[in-house]
């Protein structure tokens, strides 16, 4: 339950009662004073500080790194059923290991959400049922028709989104004539023409190239069984439905996407043919020393198909290891159920979890500490990736997420990287500063015109391609954010760039962006509780005061949705329903930290929030030093695609727990 009903301004709740409270009612004695209760309170975070540091130096890897398991959806582990029925290399033990995952998510209404306590989703509800056929499940089982039934209710195949109806079209379950057309010339487009392929984000540039083959040759294998208990009328699965008006931005792409089909039935032969050549060409090159493609597992499933088609047989070292680096994104439950990770996250885990452990007071050179930068430093890219299209002159200098993904590293993982490195003594300094060197110079070689940063590319803000029929699957352009911006402007202070006009810029543009409540948006973490927990640390560290009129909105808009136990939690339907879900949900462990590090950074380590909040934390954590946490607070696609990190209950409640404590972090000091 929270403290508040809406996110209106206005006076602030009554406190909760304490506990001291409680005693003095019962007793008869006086409650404890402030000083006692502070002292409690700290006391209790050292106590908690010291086994969150224990715990999490136990997880670290011999090499030097951290990896939590990355949790999404059950489309993943469906769709990895699905390539390899698609493939012919079905395996009964992955099947059924599979299987035993996807049955356990399935929610008491047949359906299969794609965040924890979230509503269930259509398409993720028919990926999850075709596979569960495919593993042996028969339609009439009582969790199978519930499932079926719910389908139909929410209007069946012709209802879910396009990428489930292209799997299902695969193996004639769905025609390819009813999906939107995505042609292999697209490749063919000019950088300065609208759509192409540099206007996509690079998440959504990488699995559209190998869709355009795909959608050209329009495959159709044996499908094992049928699914007619998935439509409303099997006789017209796919029932015809109105243009929207020719003068909207909707109505013209749907003319686009009908003239696209009559092209298809007239493409010309030998300029159809180099065009695929040409986007095999484009997927070979991208092609990760591991085997992936962009670190991610959606590029890398439809990368396979699509050359595949193209007669690049299994055997072929390019899909040889690229099936190879599906199955190290696999992770066994030790009940025997397997779970899919869409990407791994070894480098922002991390850079995140040596913050974490030096904030909390570990010696700035422990050995581990010192083994994790190594680990980074060596991680660092030095070759021009997809970025490079816009900014041909810039010299690399950035990380990437994941173990592998040289060609798009990201914005948000190099500042986080380097607010790790100086928090450490390494015994090589001067390769540290050569390495900060070239992240600081890419980094702001990556600003946008705006002045803010986004993830992956520069000035990725064209409205098109969210318009195109075809890219309903969730965002596929890459615009500047706060949460990056501020963790970007964080880091220019931290290395002493405060004044440098770039860094100006980019804390004007935070400013203006400040929602009317007082929070900010939160891109890629759930929600406005992430993106307001990312800029009042990097506004402090810019040297804005504490009582600067934005600072000090954003702490009344904090301490209004705290919840009564004094932690604080945001549902991920705040991204669809912001008046009711803002900075509103149960309290979990890593958003109750960013919000303590937001309220930290603005001065607030006395208020009686603050105190709540630590002693929430405190009380919360388990007994070998870690949080629980079943919420998903991680964002892929604002409410299209959420992420449980399994890193993140650990690292930001030490983080946290650790400022609260040591008072941190310290800028460096300001230069120009």
């Amino acid at each position: 339950m929270t403290a508040t009903t809406d996110g209106s301004t206005g006076a602030l709740p009554p406190r909760a009662p304490s506990a001291s409270d409680a005693t003095a009612e019962t007793t008869g004695k006086a409650p404890p004073t402030r000083t006692a209760v502070r002292q409690d309170t700290a006391d209790a975070a050292r106590h908690a500080t010291a086994r969150a540091t224990d715990h999490l130096l136990s997880v670290q890897d011999p090499a030097g790194w951290w990896k939590g398991d990355l949790e999404t959806n059950v489309t993943m582990d469906a769709e990895d059923l699905l390539l390899r029925q698609f493939l012919g290399i079905q395996d009964p033990k992955l099947t059924e290991a599979a299987a035993r995952h996807i049955r356990g998510e399935q929610c008491a209404d047949g359906t299969w959400a794609t965040f924890h306590g979230g509503p269930g989703e259509l398409s993720a509800t028919i990926e999850a049922y075709v596979a569960l056929r495919l593993a042996g499940d028969e339609p009439d089982a009582p969790h199978m028709a519930r499932a079926s039934a719910w389908v139909r209710e929410q209007g069946g195949v012709a209802a879910a989104r396009v990428f489930t109806r292209i799997w299902l079209a695969l193996f004639g379950w769905w025609k390819w004539d009813d999906l939107p057309e995505l042609p292999p010339e697209l490749l063919y487009f000019p950088k300065w023409f609208p759509l192409n392929i540099y206007d996509f984000g690079c998440w959504a540039r990488q699995t559209i190239v190998p869709l355009t083959i795909v959608s050209a040759k329009r495959p159709v294998r044996p499908a094992p069984f049928g699914l007619d208990e998935l439509h409303i009328d099997p006789r017209r699965p796919n029932p015809p439905r109105p243009l929207a008006p020719a003068t909207s931005w909707d109505g013209l792409f749907q003319r686009l996407d009908k003239a696209l089909h009559l092209y298809h039935k007239v493409a010309f032969g030998k300029l159809r043919g180099a065009a695929m050549r040409s986007a095999a060409r484009w997927i070979i090159e991208r092609q990760e020393n591991d085997g992936c493609w962009g670190g991610i597992q959606p590029p890398a499933v439809y990368s396979i198909i699509a050359l595949h088609l193209l007669g690049y047989d299994l055997d072929h070292p390019v899909l040889r290891t690229g099936l190879a680096s599906l199955d190290r994104f696999a992770v066994w439950r030790d009940d025997g159920a397997r779970m899919i990770e869409a990407c791994q996250s070894p480098v922002w885990d991390t850079c995140l979890a040596t913050i974490a452990l030096a904030d909390a007071g570990l010696p700035a050179d422990h050995p581990r500490l010192v083994k994790a930068v190594d680990w980074m430093l060596a991680e660092q890219i030095d070759r021009p990736g997809d970025w490079s299209v816009k900014r041909p002159q810039l010299t690399s200098g950035g990380w990437s997420f994941e173990f592998d993904n040289d060609n798009y590293p990201d914005i948000d993982d190099t500042a986080e990287v380097v607010l790790a490195l100086r928090r450490v003594k390494h015994p090589d300094p001067q390769r540290v500063e050569a390495a900060v060197g070239r992240a600081v110079r890419w980094n702001f070689g990556m600003q946008s015109k705006n002045g803010a940063w986004g993830a992956f590319d520069v000035d990725n803000t064209s409205p098109f391609p969210n318009r195109l029929p075809f890219c309903d699957f969730g965002e596929v352009i890459d615009p500047p954010s706060a949460d990056v911006t501020a963790h970007v402007v964080e880091m220019l202070a931290d290395v002493g760039r405060t004044h440098d006009p770039r860094t100006r810029r980019g804390i004007a543009w935070l400013l203006a962006e400040q929602e009317p409540s007082g929070a900010w948006f939160g891109r890629w973490g759930t929600n406005y509780i992430y993106g307001t927990g990312s800029v009042l640390p990097a506004l402090a560290a810019a040297g804005i005061p504490a009582s600067h009129p934005a600072v000090r909105r954003a702490v009344l808009w904090l301490e209004r949705v705290q919840n009564d136990d004094g932690g604080w939690g945001e549902d991920q339907r705040s991204y669809q329903d912001k008046e009711r879900w803002a900075g509103r949900g149960a309290s979990t462990a890593s958003q109750t930290a960013w919000a303590l590090m937001a309220l930290l950074a603005a001065g607030e380590r006395d208020s009686e929030a603050v105190r709540r909040g630590v002693r929430w934390l405190t009380g919360t954590q388990r007994e070998d030093g870690s949080w629980d946490e079943p919420y998903f607070t991680g964002t892929g696609f604002p409410w299209d695609f959420s992420i449980n990190y399994h890193l993140y209950r650990q690292v930001f409640p030490l983080t946290a727990l650790g400022r609260y404590l040591n008072g941190g972090p310290v800028a460096a000091p300001v230069g120009s």
